[in-house]
């Protein structure tokens, strides 16, 4: 892939590959602009997809549902190259274009379709956070912040979970809101 950050203009694709003049390109964004591309270039009138993946991440002041990228730093648009590669190129929040040399690859329609059907109207990805007995999780906020414990049992009347845990030197089951424990996995 070519510098997409440099000042000069983009070379000019070759004509070998690029027979249908509309198609899907892959962008790469300024760090965690993904939204922000996206934005302005639909403000343009670029058809965009950047698909989206939302997770709980445990922080100090507790579990903290969060929506990023699914491709960080990448988002795909469909545009005329023969027409907008320029201002695509240099859109706000928008690195450069995808392009190895004078090849400009193009990403398959289909694959687009695949995912948006995969990710339903918003274009994100909820990871169902709901632990199970015997899943592995991390404790979020308050005194045991940060500790690993596994479910033992899981009470969704109470909204809470038995967790075991190493603390002070012994295993301990500990009755925890859901509120407080992360899967592993999820936004560590």
């Amino acid at each position: 892939m070519s510098d997409a950050t440099s000042l000069t203009s983009p070379p000019a694709p070759t004509a070998e590959h690029m027979d249908v003049t509309i198609a899907w390109f892959c962008l790469r964004s300024q760090p965690k602009h993904e939204h922000i591309a996206a934005g302005h270039l639909r403000q343009m009138g670029v058809d965009v997809f950047n698909p989206r993946i939302r997770f709980a991440r445990s922080t100090r002041h507790g579990k903290v549902i969060v929506t990023e990228s699914m491709f960080p730093n990448y988002l795909f648009a469909r545009f005329n190259w023969k027409t907008c590669l320029a201002r695509v190129h240099y859109a706000p929040g928008v690195a450069g274009v995808v392009h190895f040399g004078s090849k400009w690859p193009t990403v398959p329609e289909a694959a687009i379709e695949e995912i948006r059907g995969l990710l339903g109207h918003e274009g994100i990805h909820s990871i169902c956070e709901s632990p199970a007995p015997g899943d592995e999780v991390s404790i979020s906020g308050g005194i045991f912040h940060g500790l690993q414990a596994i479910v033992t049992q899981v009470m969704p009347g109470k909204d809470r979970v038995m967790v075991l845990m190493d603390f002070l030197g012994r295993q301990t089951t500990v009755e925890i809101g859901l509120h407080s424990v992360v899967r592993h996995g999820l936004g560590r």
